[in-house]
């Protein structure tokens, strides 16, 4: 019997293992995917929100304020990408500026330091590229950038490092309570837990349900994104904003952290949990808003686009706490923006719930730091000539659009929480996430992970079973 189950390896899930694992508790994480962050955290806005909206006293403005403080020291002990760069919440109307003032009220007694509201004059000042018509715009200066796919990666590497288990393509199918814990049954057999974390993401109110007669539904929010070239990265410097509605925080326009300049999303409430199409009529839609804030939008940049879900509880707050009539259940649920940027401290304040249910001693020997996946593109001439003098592959690029090496490859399978997968490869090293999407350095790809985990060519994926990149031969002896 296990101590704790985590259900779900996307950010919050493994914010919750890394936080635990600096306990001697004996801790097991569970996703159906073949990977961490298969799910929402894999297709968001890459956004650190400085916590200005969320209403005050709210699990989501005090998740969103801590976290956000927390994401600076986080990022240098784990070695992921984050830059505070900033954000503006754009005002169009003179006579909206209640709505903005709101805004500032609201961050104020969140605790957002730093937050004032610009004049025109000095929003084109900062954005030359933002619409004339702007009137005035809400400036927080610690509003950030992250990538979600390094920050999810590193949190549950280090957790793995600390001891704790990842079982991926393992789908919990039910859960019994039973007397000291509960049962779990399995895709892959049955696992029994004395705590059980409820961090499913969309699917978090199927668990609840499971062990709860006060039942909860959370509603898969569809959102669409464009991605462009990073020739366009800086036409924005901050994270542009427009005034929120009932369904968010609107469009947004933003540099990523790896340069790429991304716009989104738009939210349109789905019943299908698994519906991560793109369509014309979204996308359509997107661009038409992101012109509001940015009038000569750089679309002909555009080099991908992709939808991610979020997961939005009906009441519209995180749902953080033991479920009543389940001792040793937590729900991790309603995990919407601003989730991303809440995770650490989520995963700090799960922890302190657990502590508290089962109590637990710290571990003398936990590893605070991680080292990342060394970055070819972005080392010095002398830091690649030390990387080539340890391993000649780190020489060979294998993505022209990133600068990817074999190397980085490597070592991108050998780490803990190893890429199995292309996809796994692609957001461990972005090999496959430049202008040709993956066109050229796909195939080279495939062949490496084939030969590094000692599998046949056909064997590989890009995402998990069923998704095999090569399913037959044009022609015999080849």
């Amino acid at each position: 019997m296990f101590d704790i189950v985590i259900i779900g390896a996307g950010v919050t899930g493994s914010a919750i293992a890394r936080e635990l694992s600096r306990y001697q508790y004996d801790t097991l994480v569970l996703d159906r995917n073949s990977d961490v962050c298969e799910g929402t955290s894999k297709a968001n806005s890459g956004i650190v929100h400085a916590g200005f909206d969320s209403e005050p006293g709210s699990m989501m403005a005090k998740m969103n304020v801590r976290g956000n403080a927390m994401m600076e020291q986080l990022s240098r002990d784990l070695d992921f990408p984050f830059k505070r760069n900033g954000s503006l919440v754009l005002c169009f109307d003179a006579q909206d500026m209640d709505k903005l003032e709101n805004l500032l009220e609201k961050g104020k007694k969140n605790g957002v330091p730093g937050i004032r509201i610009l004049s025109k004059e000095e929003i084109r000042g900062l954005e030359p590229n933002v619409t004339k018509d702007v009137a005035a715009a809400l400036y927080a200066p610690t509003g950030g950038i992250v990538c979600p796919f390094g920050l999810t990666i590193a949190m549950a590497e280090n957790a793995c490092e600390n001891g704790v288990k990842f079982r991926f393509d393992t789908e919990v199918l039910n859960i019994v309570h039973k007397e000291g814990g509960y049962l779990l049954e399995t895709s892959k057999g049955l696992v029994e837990s004395k705590l059980v974390i409820n961090a499913a993401g969309v699917y978090a109110d199927k668990f609840h349900n499971m062990v709860s007669d006060e039942k909860i539904r959370i509603i898969p929010r569809k959102g669409e994104y464009c991605l462009m070239d990073k020739k366009v990265g800086d036409y924005v410097t901050s994270t542009i904003f427009q005034l929120p509605t009932i369904y968010g925080k609107g469009v947004l326009i933003t540099p990523t952290v790896h340069g790429n300049l991304l716009t989104g999303p738009t939210a349109v409430d789905i019943e299908d949990k698994e519906n991560t199409q793109t369509t014309q009529e979204g996308l359509e839609d997107l661009l038409k808003r992101a012109a509001l804030s940015v009038p000569q939008m750089p679309v002909r940049q555009i080099i991908t686009s992709f939808t991610g879900l979020r997961a939005h509880w009906t009441g519209h707050e995180f749902i953080i706490k033991e479920v009543e009539g389940a001792p040793g259940f937590i729900d991790v649920a309603g995990i919407e923006s601003p989730g991303l940027s809440s995770s650490p401290a989520i995963g700090e304040y799960v922890a302190q719930l657990v502590q508290g249910i089962y109590p637990m001693g710290k571990k003398e020997d936990f590893v605070a730091v991680r080292k990342g996946i060394p970055n070819v593109a972005e080392a010095s001439f002398e830091e690649r000539q030390e990387l080539i003098k340890r391993n000649p592959a780190y020489a060979n690029v294998v993505c022209r659009c990133e600068v990817v090496t074999e190397g980085e490859i490597m070592d991108a399978i050998h780490r803990p929480l190893g890429a199995t997968t292309l996809d796994g490869i692609k957001r461990r090293t972005r090999a496959g996430m430049g202008r040709c999407q993956s066109g050229f350095c796909a195939p080279k790809t495939v062949e490496i992970l084939a030969r590094e985990l000692g599998k046949d060519i056909s064997e590989i994926t890009k995402s998990g079973e069923g998704s095999n990149y090569l399913t037959g031969y044009n022609k015999e002896g080849m």
